[in-house]
């Protein structure tokens, strides 16, 4: 061997020259690569992984959105029904409460109508003959008068029978009066003054009623 070969090698020397590579040791220090195929895509690859599992999230997320749908429904429903019978249980108390009063009404104007009566027949059947008299008389009068309007107030209305078809939803027939003046079935007296209350009757009036004549209306017997 040469002393060339034998000679150490100095990093300093530029005249050295590095010993050649043979093919076996190229071989075996080149790295190992792989030849990538370029139908693949890792980014499908994962998408198609991943795509089962969020297609079952959407089905679940569907699912539990159609049930809230479900039951927000139901809850609109019950409050609907809820709201439908209160208002029901208001409009019921409400009439309950208007007819309670109307009744209550009633009862006490009733109990008054004796007095007006008496009014009436006292004015109907004293005549005063001094100025004292006339003086009372104009005092209970005037306090009649009173009466009379409070009544109206609260809806309280005479009734006008006379020369009016008998009516026995208002009227109360107790006597019957055989002429040829009226129609028959036409009231030709008031005996009792009636009075109603709004649509209500609150009192018959008490009448005479016309009755036709005998042979009147009757076929002639034939000759």
């Amino acid at each position: 061997m040469s002393a060339e070969v034998n000679q150490p090698f100095d990093p300093l020397n530029t005249q050295a020259q590095p010993e050649p590579v043979t093919a076996e040791q190229s071989a075996e220090t080149e790295p190992f690569t792989l030849d990538p195929d370029p139908a693949f895509d890792p980014n499908e690859a994962a998408d198609s992984e991943a795509q089962p599992d969020l297609q079952e999230t959407v089905q679940e997320l569907t699912q539990r959105l159609d049930a809230l749908k479900a039951q927000l429904d139901e809850r609109n429903n019950q409050y609907a029904r809820l709201a439908a019978d209160f208002d029901n249980f208001r409009k019921r108390t409400q009439k309950e409460k208007e007819d309670l009063e109307q009744t209550v009404k009633c009862a006490t104007v009733k109990e008054l109508l004796p007095v007006v009566d008496n009014f009436e027949r006292a004015r109907s059947q004293i005549k005063p003959q001094t100025d004292a008299e006339m003086t009372i008389h104009k005092s209970y009068q005037g306090v009649y008068k009173d009466l009379v309007d409070r009544l109206k107030k609260i809806g309280v209305a005479v009734m006008r029978v006379e020369n009016e078809p008998f009516d026995p939803n208002l009227h109360e027939a107790v006597m019957r009066e055989t002429t040829a003046d009226v129609p028959e079935g036409t009231i030709v007296e008031e005996l009792r003054r009636g009075y109603t209350i709004g649509d209500q009757v609150l009192r018959h009036a008490m009448v005479k009623v016309a009755a036709a004549p005998d042979g009147v209306g009757e076929e002639a017997p034939a000759s």
